[in-house]
């Protein structure tokens, strides 16, 4: 048969053998199998395409990567099957799938004869020389070559001439021809060495089939495993390991690992590695230690001083075999530094400096000093920090490092007076940037001094005005050419101002001169605060002084102008309107002079007459209440009031007050009795306003008289006298709603002739006189009424007019005619008033309704007879009236 019929008869025992998968497969296999028997094959790859990890749930059975199913011991099948699970897993993917297998035992069959060339449909059992232990061949074995490693046989080579062949890794597929198995023996040869680094194990699948294609056993797997030898020696991860360690560390400090790795068989002696120094440089006593199994090194040396040694290189060694001798090994390089920390003080090269430097230089180097520090360069623990500590209390001088060269650079930085102090003595102290750390078992660090001495150089000096800032307080609009002050200046070298000249360079503020040998300061113009420049309220003025040699020297003088009592408190505003509510007016005064010369404020009325019937109550500091003591005559008041502010200045004011029968002070446009000082004065326009009410009262007196000497009598009315009459007319239209709530029109009830009627706390009087023009006087307030309604017999109302004198009706009439005379002709929003003076067309005979107005617009169904005898009725809808 051709070298591919194996090949077929195989593929078709595997689809006899397996099912479909992730399904439930079944195998048929006899009731005992034996250890490392074939059960069958699973397609794997049909479940999950790629499969990271395979596992049996039964320990009985191994699953090999090409799906074939072992057994690793003997099975027995007691209960006539089996069953367990093939586990895959997919790492990357997080993918499980199972693969459940049943176990069942083959039916027995009663055969006399075999037959050669049948096909049997279940597994064989399988002889363990037909299934060896795994195949073991030495790495970079010698030979001789081909090297016999293994031999596998068939059992049923009894019955049948057996030919054997494999295939798999190293004999068809890479690396190729590594490995042959001759056809008749079974003995498996290797053709070369191996490396087992390279391919640690080899897995091929072993045929053994007669001549003509029958296969009586199953495909063996036999494994070839690789038995690792020493061959790699170990190597370090790193060319060369660099660790720091801060100096004066404390022994058993951990500095860092060094690592290893051996690329021969893991968990083997081959791999087994030992670490170990095998030199150290400098080679002085050993600072470091290093842990033989983990690499870690740790500090020995109880004290690493940096300034000694700053850094060390060691080499290292690894070994395998756990170090034997005969191990292979490699060396590395570990380099380690030792940090510095501040445990140096810096000290300075010269215990003693001397300098010089002229007077009144400022901002000039003088001196350079350096210090001798022993740690590390450029670092914190030996950047030096100068200071001052002596000699140096008015700041004159200023030591700071020069980050370059570590120096201290030592600078004049306020001019020096030789004639004060020819020479000076400054002690100079220096630290570190770094706090100091103290090595084990040192002594505390004290800190470096030097001194220096300063020689102050004389020069020939200008005039040196004292002080250089010269403040002078100037009061507030003093005359000019008043003498403020005096400023002089001193020459340094004599200490007096003989021979100095004085003067104010130009293009500054002009408020002052300075005397050119006295020095003596004069104001050129009066100093107010209101006026321009000045409002800022100081200059500050630069003076020049000249000796005999031509050397000048400055100075400078503030002058500030103190705020003065130059303007007379006065009341904002003097004019005022006071109703009958009498509500205090405030008063308040305003002051431009500034504290202390302006609040708080005294006000005083200045006339005593007025001030007996007026008072003055405090508000606050600038404000206060003016209003009545008592009851005062309406009129115009001009009451003197005195302020006087916090410094004495008194200012008089006039205050007008309007005092007016008024509800709001937009009432009062008319022109009342003016009380000024003490005396009353009428006007012409009150005299002839009192005339024309008193013929207006005499007109309605007289009328009142008629009526009631008429009686109850009705009279009728002719044509020929309606003008001059009261005529009643008919209601032929809604009333006017009156709006004013002050005037509550009257609605006559006789059918003729023409009467006051008493209206609860309201009194109206209706006259007609010439054409038809009405006039009504209406009470303003002061609930008081002129007469009184009586009922009659035959419900006729009468009039009392004898009740009331005529000084009554003055008093109740004086203090409202003028207002009502003025309401006649205008309302509060200055229109014309419809509701005090209507015209009425003559009509004829006089109408059965009542006069038009607020009362008429009444349902037109309802009878108006009542009114001629009901007064309670009556005064029910005059209230309602005076509501809308």
């Amino acid at each position: 048969m051709a070298p591919a019929a194996p090949r077929f008869v195989l593929g078709l025992l595997v689809l006899s053998l397996c099912c479909e998968a992730c399904k439930k497969v079944i195998f048929h296999v006899p009731s005992e199998l034996e250890a490392d028997t074939l059960v069958g094959r699973v397609d794997l790859k049909e479940c999950l395409q790629s499969a990271d990890f395979i596992s049996s749930s039964d320990g009985n059975f191994k699953i090999l990567e090409d799906g074939s199913v072992y057994t690793t011991s003997a099975v027995s099948l007691s209960a006539e099957q089996k069953t367990f699970s093939i586990l895959l897993k997919d790492i990357q993917e997080h993918v499980e799938k199972k693969i459940h297998v049943s176990l069942v035992e083959e039916e027995k069959k009663t055969q006399t004869q075999k037959t050669r060339h049948a096909r049997d449909t279940v597994l064989k059992r399988t002889k363990r020389r037909w299934g060896p232990i795994p195949s073991v061949m030495i790495e970079n074995s010698l030979g001789p070559f081909p090297l016999q490693i293994q031999q596998v046989q068939s059992d049923t080579a009894q019955n049948y001439t057996i030919y054997y062949s494999a295939s798999g890794p190293g004999i068809d597929q890479d690396p190729k021809g590594l490995f042959y198995i001759e056809r008749e023996t079974g003995n498996i040869f290797a053709t070369r060495a191996v490396d087992r680094e390279q391919y640690p194990s080899f897995q091929i699948i072993c045929f053994a089939t007669t001549p003509d294609g029958y296969s009586p056993e199953v495909p063996l797997v036999h494994t070839i495993r690789i038995e690792d030898d020493n061959d790699n020696a170990p190597y370090f991860t790193q060319d060369l390991f660099e660790f720091s360690v801060p100096e004066n560390s404390k022994p058993g400090v951990v500095v860092g690992r060094v690592t290893a790795e051996d690329r021969d068989e893991p968990y083997t002696l081959h791999t087994t590695l030992k670490y170990r120094i095998v030199s150290q440089n400098p080679p002085v006593t050993p600072a470091f230690s290093l842990h033989g199994d983990t690499g870690v090194i740790s500090v020995l040396l109880p004290q690493l001083d940096r300034e000694l040694v700053s850094s060390y290189t060691m080499l290292v060694e690894v070994r395998d075999m756990a170090g034997q001798p005969f191990g292979l090994c490699t060396t590395g390089t570990v380099v380690i530094r030792i940090e510095d920390t501040n445990d140096n003080a810096p000290s300075f090269k010269q215990s003693q400096y001397e300098t010089r430097v002229e007077e009144n230089r400022v901002n000039v180097e003088i001196l350079r000093v350096s210090v001798v520090d022993l740690d590390e360069p450029g670092s914190p623990g030996s950047g030096a920090v100068y200071e001052i500590i002596k000699g140096n209390d008015d700041r004159s001088f200023e030591i700071t490092t020069d980050k370059n060269t570590n120096e201290g650079v030592l600078c004049v930085v306020k001019g020096l007076d030789y004639e004060s102090a020819k020479q000076r003595i400054l002690v100079i102290a220096v630290n570190n940037e770094a706090p100091y750390m103290l090595a084990p078992h040192s002594q505390q660090l004290s800190q470096s001094t030097s001194s220096v001495m300063v020689h102050v150089l004389d020069v020939d000096e200008g005039p040196v005005f004292k002080p250089c800032l010269l403040r002078i307080d100037v009061k507030e609009c003093e005359d000019i050419g008043t003498s403020i002050g005096r400023y002089i200046a001193e020459d340094p070298e004599t200490g007096n101002s003989e021979g100095i000249c004085y003067r104010i360079p130009p293009g500054q503020c002009n408020w002052i001169s300075i005397e050119e040998k006295s020095g003596e300061v004069r104001t050129i113009k009066v100093l107010d605060r209101d006026l321009g420049e000045m409002r800022r309220g100081q200059c500050n003025i630069t003076v020049l002084a000249i000796d005999r040699n031509g050397k000048t020297g400055t100075g400078t003088i503030q002058v500030v102008i103190q705020p003065g009592n130059k303007n007379y408190p006065r009341i904002a505003k003097t004019e005022y309107i006071m109703c009958r509510d009498r509500k205090p007016i405030c008063l308040t005064a305003q002051d431009d002079d500034e504290s202390p010369y302006s609040t708080p404020f005294v006000y005083r009325i200045t006339d005593r007459s007025l001030a007996s019937s007026w008072k003055i109550t405090r508000h606050n500091d600038n404000s206060v209440y003016l209003s009545p003591k008592g009851d005062i005559p309406f009129g115009i008041y001009d009451i003197p009031v005195s302020v006087t502010d916090n410094g004495g200045k008194v200012g008089e004011n006039y205050i007008k007050v309007n005092y007016c029968d008024c509800v709001t002070p937009s009432e009062c446009t008319r022109g009342p009795r003016v009380y000024a000082a003490g005396n009353v004065t009428l006007g012409v326009w009150a005299i002839l306003a009192m005339i024309l009410g008193s013929l207006l009262l005499l007109l309605i007196l007289i009328t009142i008289c008629g009526c009631c000497g008429s009686g109850v009598m009705h009279r009728h009315v002719t044509d020929d006298c309606a003008n001059h009459n009261l005529i009643i007319s008919n209601t032929e239209a809604p009333g006017e709603e009156v709006m004013d709530h002050n005037i509550i029109p009257l609605q006559n009830t006789c059918d003729q002739g023409g009467y006051g009627i008493k209206t609860g706390d309201q009194q109206t009087f209706e006259m007609v006189k010439g054409r038809g023009h009405t006039l009504e006087s209406v009470k303003g307030g002061g609930h008081q009424t002129l007469g009184s309604v009586k009922e009659g017999g035959g419900g006729q109302t009468m009039v009392d007019a004898c009740r009331y004198s005529y000084s009554e009706w003055h008093n109740f009439t004086h203090p409202r005619l003028g207002e009502k005379v003025h309401l006649c002709r205008q309302d509060e929003e200055q229109k014309h008033s419809e509701d005090y003076l209507l015209s009425y067309n003559y009509e004829g005979k006089g109408s059965l309704a009542g006069s038009v107005g607020c009362c008429s617009d009444q349902h037109e169904e309802e009878a108006l007879d009542f009114l001629d005898q009901l007064e309670p009725k009556f005064r029910t809808l005059a209230e309602t009236c005076v509501k809308r």
